[in-house]
């Protein structure tokens, strides 16, 4: 393993100069790489469970309520989970990758060549958009044949798909260098990612809780980009997509920079 990295830097390094971006570029590639080797656990298999999500809720709803009018519950649906699997594929990607480097040691590697910290933090968290992004469209392509999903601000989705996965791949990198073991950063998905996810509005509308619990959810980020992503489809949300942008940008600028303070200090990642 160790052999396989060391050759893999030799190469690309001989093969991309460190001149400006250079680093970005050789990290970001290694990190794409690192999920490409592996698609079947990476991409095919959040797909499939998105996919048996969707039929196993879209039977036991038939026939129940709209959640919004001339809307069937299984097109609903669809947003949620695809906004779902980019949210927890971009967090996977980046602090898996993190945490596997610093329990190997071949963090070393990263941290030795000349990539300042804003190369660090784009190389990690654009790899885990990528990821996420894909994923996303996996999950879309699998559920037309069985759902119709029009798609009514195509700008819309891209502007909450990136910002979504961007955001959830600077809290992955932040959960990964804080983690000392995988079964840290195991927790922090377990126990935090998946709890906000599925209480964000991806099964139902926000509208139809009681108005204590609609509260308490504007105080969940997923919620507004599961929302927005769900405007971007249907024209139709339960909150202003431009104020959910906001939310998502706010908090994205907020966890960033809190991951970059970390990579510039060196938080436990110099030993």
């Amino acid at each position: 393993m160790k052999n396989d990295l060391v050759h893999f830097r030799e190469t690309t390094v001989e093969a991309l100069p460190f001149t400006a971006g250079a680093g970005f570029r050789t990290l970001f590639y290694k990190e794409v790489l690192r999920f490409r080797k592996v698609l079947t656990q990476t991409v095919a298999a959040p797909v499939l469970t998105s996919l048996l999500y969707l039929l196993v809720f879209a039977h036991l709803m038939q026939g129940r309520p709209l959640v919004y009018p001339e809307i069937a519950y299984s097109s609903f649906l669809v947003p949620g989970l695809i906004m779902m699997s980019v949210l927890q594929n971009s967090f996977a990607n980046s602090s898996s990758s993190m945490i596997q480097s610093k329990i190997t040691g071949n963090i070393i590697f990263v941290l030795l060549p000349p990539i300042t910290s804003w190369e660090l933090f784009w190389g990690y968290v654009l790899a885990a958009v990528v990821r996420g992004v894909v994923v996303g469209i996996g999950v879309l392509l699998v559920t037309l044949p069985f759902v119709d999903v029009p798609v009514r601000h195509p700008v819309w989705i891209l502007a909450f798909a990136f910002t979504g996965s961007a955001l959830l791949g600077a809290l992955g990198l932040i959960a990964g260098i804080m983690a000392e073991k995988i079964d840290q950063v195991a927790a922090f998905q377990n126990f935090l990612i998946m709890p906000l996810t599925f209480l964000s509005g991806v099964f139902y509308s926000i509208h139809s809780l009681p108005p204590f619990w609609q509260a308490l959810s504007h105080l969940n980020p997923f919620f507004y980009m599961i929302d927005g992503l769900r405007f971007g489809f249907f024209g139709i949300a339960d909150f202003n997509p431009a104020a959910s942008l906001a939310v998502a940008v706010g908090a994205l600028a907020i966890v960033s920079g809190i991951a970059l303070a970390m990579i510039k200090r060196g938080y436990k990642l110099r030993y």
